[in-house]
């Protein structure tokens, strides 16, 4: 079980395209976060200029003390669940972040150091309804949170999500928590990773 932790300031950007869930997948991560977990948190979101098909994000500030500004500025976490969405957003990661993919439809990242899942073919294939693809990926960002509980999150995603699409739901929660487990590794070692990656990085620039 996660332990809680204290948290200065830690920024995520959930993005993509329109209709793959992503407004509610920073509702619900907010939600429980906030609600659940007792931290100040801050939701922001974006549309694009079509409902379906356009650019979308939900940004998250999290913190154990008051956020005294509450949009994202420099990001610890990206989620990037389109090409166009990881073009435009990758430059706001911060050194040390982590850049989480849609491993499918992100095949050219801006850096080699980024972790991914093929998310909208696990919802096809092992959920059988591709709308599940947010919980998938709330699954793995749970996992890659040291601070988030996911029986915790679970327990919003009961409170939010309407009876009728909750089975489905929590299960493609689960799978996302698993397959990040099996594919992904611990989620200590995916940020000491990207710590180390951006430090040798730092380290050929000044040397240049």
């Amino acid at each position: 079980m996660k332990e809680l932790q204290q948290i200065e300031r830690f920024e995520i950007r959930l993005s993509g395209t329109g209709g793959q869930g992503l407004i509610t997948l920073g509702r619900v991560l907010g939600h429980s976060l906030a609600l659940g977990h007792g931290y100040n948190v801050t939701q922001t979101q974006s549309y694009g200029p079509e409902a379906r098909g356009g650019s979308s994000r939900a940004d998250v500030v999290v913190s154990s003390s008051e956020i005294s500004f509450p949009k994202t500025e420099n990001l610890d976490l990206l989620v990037a669940l389109s090409q166009p969405a990881c073009n435009a957003y990758y430059r706001f990661l911060k050194r040390g972040g982590v850049l989480l993919v849609d491993s499918d439809l992100v095949q050219h990242a801006p850096t080699n150091q980024f972790v991914g899942l093929p998310f909208t073919q696990l919802a096809k294939d092992k959920i059988g309804n591709e709308l599940t693809l947010n919980t998938i990926v709330l699954g793995t960002v749970t996992h890659l949170l040291a601070f988030a509980e996911p029986r915790i999150v679970r327990k919003s995603l009961e409170e939010t999500l309407p009876p009728k699409i909750l089975g489905l739901n929590l299960k493609a929660f689960n799978l996302g928590l698993r397959e990040a487990k099996r594919q992904l590794g611990e989620a200590p070692q995916i940020w000491q990773t990207a710590a180390e990656k951006s430090a040798e990085e730092e380290l050929e620039g000044f040397e240049d």
